[in-house]
């Protein structure tokens, strides 16, 4: 059993490589920082600093603050096509501002299909059964300006990871596991920001900070082997470039790093004959130490960085085309791609997809898309 949820966990790090994953395998639920979103999707998986819409709920929750009326988003994306699997990604999220609570609140499900295996004897490759492998969260967040322009917010989660419902003789459990973790961002929204020789720029600047699934750590059978969750420290800004009735141009930048420290110490067990059996401790450092911590491994080499790019045209906006660029230290992942995307609005609905271009041939993340589906049932949230 043991030998089944290690490949499963290795599965599951290998075909979350388009999230914004850690890379080499420090963290268990890589699936959580998977960028939900087609439109964010098509700039490069950058909009901290943006968090216009539904999708702040993942983004950055301090975006709540400045949503009005209620938003659903739909996401859905056949996961990793080049590999001809049968892995799916869906994301669902909803917002609705309350004015009693002077703020918004935000809901989302997240589900990450893992696909079919075959279960099978030790002693022989006979098939004797089938069990189906999937991750979920749910999440509910609010979000309220604390002050002019300054919007605060914050998210509690469920997590649930289900890789094998069963056990074996030698070890005790199975491979499933469940979680909690919260989030808390911050955006700021100048009315007034001016610069030296660019002007004012209230209402057309954001600037985003947000740090993601603070919790415990998952374990599945064994305490000693446990994972982090996927901490993730995010800085974004956003700029509305160009601002008239019937174009509208933004840029957006983020950089964000996993927040985790991991060093994994091992023993020989057993020595019989020439097989040598060996345990694998992972010395986890506990939250807030590992904020600290994490910068030991790597400074800035970690640090991922992607900006994008977004024009819409009519009035009111109609059509959206959207460009970007992703870029990982090659000792840390090496993941570096572009990013496009068009989007298209008819009254309250939205329909958005995205793809992804990579510059190495045989890369799992070739011709990767997103499609999304969106309602906005009233508000103007347009930054």
């Amino acid at each position: 059993m043991k030998i089944v949820l290690c490949t499963l966990l290795a599965t599951v790090a290998v075909l979350s490589l388009s999230s914004r994953a850690f890379a080499q395998g420090e963290t268990a639920v890589p699936f959580l920082l998977i960028s939900p979103d087609a439109g964010a999707g098509g700039m490069g998986e950058a909009a901290t600093g943006l968090a216009d819409n539904a999708n702040a709920v993942f983004w950055n929750p301090g975006g709540l603050a400045f949503l009005r009326g209620s938003q659903i988003s739909l996401t859905h994306a056949p996961w990793l096509p080049e590999f001809g699997s049968d892995l799916s990604y869906d994301f669902l999220s909803f917002t609705h501002y309350l004015e009693s609570w002077d703020g918004n609140v935000g809901a989302s499900i997240t589900y990450f299909n893992l696909g079919t295996f075959n279960r099978t004897t030790s002693a022989s490759p006979t098939i004797i059964g089938t069990w189906h492998a999937y991750e979920f969260a749910i999440t509910v967040g609010y979000g309220t300006q604390i002050s002019k322009g300054l919007g605060l917010g914050a998210n509690f989660r469920y997590i649930r990871s289900e890789l094998a419902p069963f056990g074996t003789e030698q070890e005790v459990g199975n491979g499933i596991a469940s979680d909690v973790s919260f989030d808390l961002g911050l955006l700021y929204r100048p009315q007034h920001f001016v610069l030296p020789l660019v002007g004012d720029l209230g209402n057309r600047l954001g600037l985003g900070l947000d740090l993601s699934n603070l919790g415990p750590n998952l374990y599945y059978i064994d305490q000693a082997q446990a994972d982090p969750l996927p901490t993730n420290l995010r800085a974004g800004i956003a700029l509305h470039l160009l601002k008239s009735q019937y174009n509208n141009l933004y840029v957006t930048l983020d950089l964000s790093r996993i927040m985790v420290h991991v060093q994994t110490d091992s023993t020989i067990s057993a020595i019989n004959g020439t097989d040598t059996t060996w345990n694998y401790t992972n010395n986890v450092d506990p939250l807030p130490k590992s904020l600290i911590t994490a910068w030991s491994a790597g400074g800035l080499k970690p640090v991922i960085v992607s900006f994008g790019a977004e024009y819409w045209y009519g009035s009111p906006r109609l059509i959206a085309l959207r460009w970007g660029y992703y870029k990982e230290n090659p000792n840390f992942g090496g993941r570096n791609f572009m990013t496009f995307g068009a989007g298209i609005r008819y009254g309250i609905y939205g329909f958005d997809f995205s793809y992804i271009s990579t510059f190495d041939q045989n890369n799992p993340l070739s011709n990767q898309l997103r499609f999304s589906l969106s309602l906005n049932l009233g508000g103007a949230n347009e930054f």
